[in-house]
C-alpha cells in the first residue's frame, strides 16, 4: 500500500485565502516577529476568546511555559496538573521552578477529574492547570469555585480546543491565563505557533518581555529578566489570520464528523466514544476511541490492523506519572491513577482532520467493525 493511499490522522485545511496572506506578508518586507499580521493575529485571537490581550509566541508549548513565567508564582509552589496530558504541560512546569502535583483523569471526559482537586490541594499549592483534552473542556465552573476558595491562580490550557466551550463562555476565557497551539494539526493553524490570552496588564507584559529575551522597553539592552526567543513571524500570523476567519466552518465540520463516527461506531460493542457535554461543546479536535476489555486486543495490534486497511491512527498520551523523564528527574507522584493508565493502554485516534470527507470517515468506520466489530 502506497502511503498516499492512507487516510492521514489530520491534514492542513488550507486555500486560496492563506496563500494570499502570506504573498502580502512577504510583499510587506516584514517576515519575522514583527508586522501587522502578528498584531491583528494576537487581537482577533483574542476577540475569539473574550479576552483583552493576545500575545503570540512560537508554540503552544512556548504559550504555556510563557504563561507560567508570567504568572510570577513561588518558586517551589504546587501546581495541581492532570495526569492524562501533553508531556509540554510538565515542561512548563519543571521549568518555572514549580512542583507538579497529579489528578487522574475523568473516564468519561477523559480531562482531569474535578472531584479529586481538592483531596490534592496544600498550602504549598499556588495554582490549577486545568487542560482541556482533545477538544473536550473541562468543568471550569468547578476549578474556578474551588481556585476562589481557596485563593488559587488558575492557568487554562485550551491548546487543543479551538471554539471549545463551558456553559456558554469559550475556553480559553477561564482563569487568569490561558494558552492555545497552533501546530499543524490544530483546528487553527499557523504550521507552528502560539498564544496566550489573558486580561490583565501586568501578566501581558511580562508574556511580552518574556517571548523577546527580556529586552526593556526602554533600555532594550539591559536585560532584567531571562527570557527566551519565542516570536511567532509574520508570515505564520498571516496563515493564522486566514484560519480565524474559517473558524466556524471548521466547527461546524468537526462537528458532523463527529455525528458520522458516532453514528456508524455506535453499534460497535464495548467500545468508548467521545462524550458530549450537556453543559458545554466538546469541538473533537481529535476523535478517540478507548475499546474495551473485552476485545482483547492490544492498540499497537489494533492500529497495526487498521493500518493495513488504509487507516492511520495514534496512540493516546502516556500518563505523565509514566513518564521515563519524570522518573529521571526525581519527581515522585502521590496517588494511583488507574484511569489514566487505562486510557494510555487502551485508547487510539481515527482520522479527525478538518478536511476529512465523509467517505473517508465511512471507509474509517468500516475498517473498525472490521478489526473490533
Amino acid at each position: 500500500m502506497e502511503k498516499s493511499d492512507l487516510i492521514p490522522v489530520s491534514e492542513p485545511w488550507l486555500d486560496g485565502r492563506e496563500e494570499s496572506a502570506v504573498l502580502e506578508a512577504l510583499r510587506s518586507g516584514r517576515l519575522s516577529g514583527a508586522g501587522m499580521f502578528v498584531e491583528r493575529f494576537e487581537k482577533e485571537w483574542a476577540e475569539v476568546c473574550g479576552r483583552r490581550f493576545g500575545i503570540a509566541v512560537s508554540s503552544g508549548t512556548a504559550a504555556i511555559e510563557t504563561a507560567f513565567f508570567a504568572m510570577n508564582l513561588p518558586a517551589g509552589s504546587e501546581v495541581i496538573m492532570p495526569d492524562f496530558c501533553m508531556i509540554a504541560c510538565l515542561a512548563a512546569v519543571v521549568r518555572n521552578r514549580l512542583v507538579p502535583v497529579l489528578v487522574d483523569a475523568d473516564p468519561e471526559t477523559w480531562c482531569m477529574d474535578v472531584s479529586q482537586i481538592e483531596s490534592k490541594i496544600t498550602p504549598r499549592t499556588s495554582a490549577i492547570l486545568a487542560v482541556h483534552t482533545y477538544g473536550h473542556p473541562v468543568d471550569m465552573t468547578a476549578v474556578e469555585k474551588l481556585a476562589r476558595a481557596h485563593g488559587l491562580r488558575i492557568v487554562e490550557d485550551a491548546a487543543e480546543a479551538h471554539g471549545a466551550e463551558w456553559e456558554g463562555r469559550r475556553c480559553g476565557g477561564f482563569g487568569d491565563v490561558s494558552t492555545f497551539s497552533f501546530y499543524g494539526n490544530k483546528i487553527v493553524t499557523c504550521g507552528e505557533g502560539g498564544i496566550v490570552v489573558c486580561d490583565d496588564d501586568g501578566i501581558a507584559e511580562r508574556c511580552r518581555q518574556y517571548r523577546e529575551l527580556g529586552f526593556s522597553p526602554d533600555d532594550r539592552f539591559r536585560h532584567h529578566i531571562l527570557g527566551q526567543s519565542f516570536r511567532l513571524t509574520n508570515l505564520q500570523a498571516a496563515i493564522g489570520c486566514a484560519q480565524i476567519a474559517k473558524l466556524p466552518e471548521a466547527l461546524a465540520r468537526k462537528e458532523k464528523m463527529a455525528r458520522l463516527y458516532g453514528a456508524l461506531l455506535s453499534g460497535i460493542d464495548d467500545l468508548q466514544l467521545p462524550a458530549r457535554p450537556s453543559r458545554g461543546k466538546n469541538v473533537h479536535w481529535v476523535y478517540g476511541v478507548v475499546p474495551g476489555d473485552t476485545h482483547r486486543i492490544s492498540v499497537a495490534e489494533a492500529r497495526q490492523k487498521l493500518l493495513k486497511l488504509g487507516v492511520d491512527t495514534r496512540p493516546f498520551f502516556v500518563g505523565i506519572h509514566e513518564q521515563p523523564v519524570a522518573a529521571s528527574m526525581g519527581l515522585v507522584f502521590q496517588g494511583s491513577f488507574p484511569v489514566t493508565e487505562r486510557l494510555s493502554r487502551r485508547g487510539f485516534y481515527l482520522p479527525s482532520g478538518v478536511a476529512i470527507t465523509e467517505q473517508q470517515i465511512h471507509r474509517v468506520a468500516d475498517a473498525m467493525k472490521r478489526v473490533l466489530g
